[in-house]
């Protein structure tokens, strides 16, 4: 899911990593702020994604919004490794948008290590840079995928979500986490953007 909308607002970021003396330019200018949302499968990163996209639009908040797994949804030559592939687009898609002015950008994307993190970063070299984790309960997380994935990897992906969740709870990334789990999604998606210092309320 990629999307764009037109606006302006100023902001006060709560926790954030600063690029210093390299200027954070992307297409001509400031790349501003990174919101970088992550989580196990089923932890509701593409839903909260979407809906921080519409709030911000009818607050007609410049952004773009990019389901970064979407960008590598494909069955490559053995040669090819598909994360490759999907950040080179997600390099052309940021590029794009910043041509057009977008300098706020919303990522959705299981964050495993630091490496991932840093190509991340490298690709959108914000003035602002925060990592929000969504959590919520084994079971529910489970049940979302259950529901979601109705396909022939329906099991590996349910079994997926308490094998990545570990790996999350090592990793440590994120500045802050949101619990969704029994809350209206709204909600979850304000939070985000109030905790990441993108809106007030």
């Amino acid at each position: 899911m990629v999307s764009l909308t037109v606006g302006s607002h100023s902001r006060s970021p709560r926790k954030h990593e600063k690029i210093k003396d390299q200027g954070a330019r992307s297409g001509g200018g400031l790349t501003e702020s990174l919101l970088i949302i992550t989580g196990t499968m089923g932890a509701g990163k593409t839903a909260v994604l979407g809906e921080a996209s519409d709030i911000l639009a009818q607050r007609q908040i410049v952004h773009a919004a990019i389901d970064l797994d979407a960008l590598g949804l494909a069955h490559l030559p053995s040669a090819a490794f598909s994360d490759s592939v999907m950040y080179d687009n997600l390099r052309s898609i940021c590029g794009n948008f910043a041509a057009l002015g977008v300098r706020r950008f919303l990522l959705a994307r299981a964050i495993e290590d630091e490496a991932q993190l840093k190509l991340c970063r490298e690709i959108i070299p914000a003035a602002n840079t925060v990592v929000c984790r969504l959590v919520a309960s084994i079971q529910a997380m489970k049940r979302r995928v259950r529901m979601r994935e109705l396909g022939i990897s329906q099991r590996e992906y349910v079994a997926r979500v308490a094998k990545l969740n570990p790996l999350l709870d090592r990793a440590q990334l994120e500045d802050f986490a949101v619990r969704n789990e029994d809350r209206p999604l709204t909600e979850v998606a304000i939070d985000v953007l109030v905790q990441a210092g993108w809106i007030s309320t």
